[in-house]
């Protein structure tokens, strides 16, 4: 594959923004008339630099990003699991208050990795096709409709797996409403930003993709 300069640091980033939101999302928080979970806040960036990538960069190098985020959510739950069942120094005071939020982290990420699953590649994948068919005109009709379709798999597949019968089924439907209007809100708010980023992306790497004879099977990940 091609090598680009800023593939790396917008892969960095993405990551670090699924980790953040997997952790803050163990804290349900109101605002107004809505109930969202924390990671709410941060994780609409990730499908913002998901359809960053696929638009420049193409369906399969989104893929290979994709699954960077999937493994390193995989292990911040594996090392969370074992940290939380270790015993605690004699000295320590903090267990309760570790179980009490990380102890729900491997749960909240297992939900995590089901709906990222779900909902990037479906986003990624519908933003491929959109830009064919619209011969790579209009971006926020690709942004917009590919986050329509991949947020709301993600938010009702994350919500029920992580808080099914931990909330009552009136807050969960609460919560799922909420982060899917936000979540969408955030990305059409953020289409400004997005029309400038990948313009001086495409500019800048030389680079506009169209995905027309891509293979875009999930698993098939190309070295």
């Amino acid at each position: 594959m091609r090598s680009y300069r800023h593939l790396d640091t917008i892969t960095a980033i993405f990551v670090a923004v699924l980790l953040i939101s997997n952790i803050a999302s163990t804290k349900i928080v109101a605002f107004g008339p809505f109930s969202f979970d924390g990671g709410t806040l941060l994780f609409p960036l990730a499908y913002i630099f998901g359809d960053v990538l696929t638009e420049v960069y193409g369906y399969a190098r989104s893929r290979r990003v994709i699954w960077l985020g999937f493994l390193a959510a995989a292990l911040l739950a594996g090392v969370l699991s074992i940290v939380n069942a270790l015993p605690a120094a004699s000295d320590w005071t903090g267990q309760a208050a570790f179980e009490t939020i990380l102890g729900q982290t491997p749960r909240i990420v297992a939900a995590s990795l089901l709906a990222y699953f779900a909902g990037e590649f479906t986003n990624s994948f519908v933003l491929a096709k959109l830009k064919i068919f619209t011969s790579g005109k209009y971006l926020w009709i690709r942004t917009i409709g590919s986050t329509l379709i991949g947020e709301g798999l993600d938010t009702a597949i994350f919500c029920l797996v992580a808080f099914a019968g931990v909330f009552s089924n009136e807050l969960l439907l609460v919560v799922i409403i909420s982060n899917y209007i936000f979540k969408v809100g955030v990305e059409v708010l953020a289409t400004p930003l997005t029309y400038a980023v990948v313009a001086w992306l495409k500019r800048a790497e030389n680079e506009d993709y169209y995905d027309r004879k891509t293979n875009f099977n999930p698993f098939k990940i190309e070295i």
